[in-house]
């Protein structure tokens, strides 16, 4: 073997070998971030699911807005990621507890009963206007901590994100919260999820946080210009005291 057809072989050889070694590197990163994104989503391969949504104002049959199917949509695409699967419910179908199957909630607690359950019991420094009159400006405002955040329709309006485990305990599967004062509120919150996702999980690993999330002008950018105004972990999660009893 003359040195020409020598060092043909050797570069042949050593391509191939640094294929092997690149394709190798590309499917152990590509692998380490499927379990990290399965782990933050509490959805390991073939495992099940609930998108738990409310009911378009109006009717007894399962009605769900357009910019909360918009959501869903999201959702569903990050659950396929995870190579797991999804069964959507309606709020008041939903019979079971938490921490056996991941649960994705959408919606404001007027219109969604498990919402309503789950910002009681997981989320008690929490409290959303419910009595006010639909054209009264505090109707939907926040209430978290001492803090109150009231809504300007399609200007400024407020979303919760949550992602919260029963007890603290980061073995069990997670519930997510878009708890948001309008239905594109709620699209804009599962969008920034999706995009946020590997930052999140960098930062809180399997644990819980609150983020409360502000949508800006929507009526003119829909659901995609979103800020982050504040991490409320620990004021959502501390009760709120109970109002002083009025004395004549």
């Amino acid at each position: 073997m003359n040195d020409d057809v020598r060092n043909i072989v050797l570069g042949v050889i050593a391509a191939a070998v640094s294929a092997a070694l690149g394709w190798l590197s590309r499917t152990y990163l590509w692998k380490r971030r499927l379990r990290r994104r399965q782990a933050f989503f509490g959805l390991p391969d073939h495992s099940e699911s609930l998108l738990v949504v409310n009911r378009n104002a109006g009717g007894p049959e399962l009605s769900v807005m357009r910019h909360d199917v918009f959501a869903l949509l999201e959702l569903s695409a990050l659950i396929k990621d995870c190579n797991a699967h999804a069964q959507v419910v309606a709020h008041d179908a939903a019979r079971q507890g938490f921490g056996e199957r991941t649960e994705f909630c959408l919606g404001g607690p007027v219109s969604n009963r498990r919402m309503e359950a789950h910002l009681s019991s997981l989320l008690p420094g929490v409290r959303v206007n419910v009595a006010a009159a639909p054209d009264d400006p505090a109707a939907g405002a926040f209430r978290i901590g001492g803090e109150d955040y009231r809504m300007d329709g399609g200007r400024s309006e407020y979303v919760l994100l949550a992602r919260l485990t029963a007890g603290g305990r980061h073995d069990t599967r997670p519930v997510f919260l878009f708890c948001g004062q309008r239905a594109i509120t709620n699209q804009a919150a599962t969008r920034y999820l999706a995009r946020e996702h590997e930052r999140l999980a960098r930062k809180y690993g399997t644990g819980s946080f609150v983020l409360l999330l502000k949508v800006v002008n929507s009526q003119a950018y829909g659901p995609d210009v979103v800020e982050l105004v504040a991490d409320v972990t620990r004021a959502a999660r501390t009760p709120l005291p109970e109002p002083a009893a009025v004395t004549e």
